[in-house]
């Protein structure tokens, strides 16, 4: 079945950095664009950056625009969100996700990042 297993979240002071990895089983990784959301303490799910099935830029909500890149190696089934500049505000569970035809309809656990001094 479907998995998507997301690791690398942590307790970080501010201005760290932190990669986010989601490693990935049960599906073709390399035919779908895959996402990155969060849901900080009390506050709804925000989507952050989206990255196509082949690669390439992403996609960034502005919040992260500039400090967090997303990418994805095909080979490993594996997807990395790389954050830096870290700010209190960036405290939050974060999700990847598998899109399809504009949905994100497979998700994983979360791994919790806490961005504290």
């Amino acid at each position: 079945q479907v998995q998507l297993v997301e690791s690398g979240g942590g307790l970080v002071q501010p201005g760290d950095s932190l990669r986010l990895s989601c490693t990935t089983s049960g599906f073709t990784f390399s035919d779908y664009a895959m996402s990155w959301v969060r849901q900080a303490p009390g506050k709804g799910l925000e989507w952050i950056a989206d990255i196509k099935n082949g690669g390439g830029s992403g996609y960034y909500a502005d919040s992260v625009k500039g400090r967090f890149t997303i990418s994805r190696d095909n080979n490993k089934e594996t997807l990395f969100l790389q954050m830096s500049r870290l700010k209190r505000e960036d405290t939050a569970v974060y999700y990847c996700a598998k899109r399809a035809a504009g949905t994100l309809i497979d998700w994983g656990q979360g791994t919790r990042v806490t961005v504290s001094s």
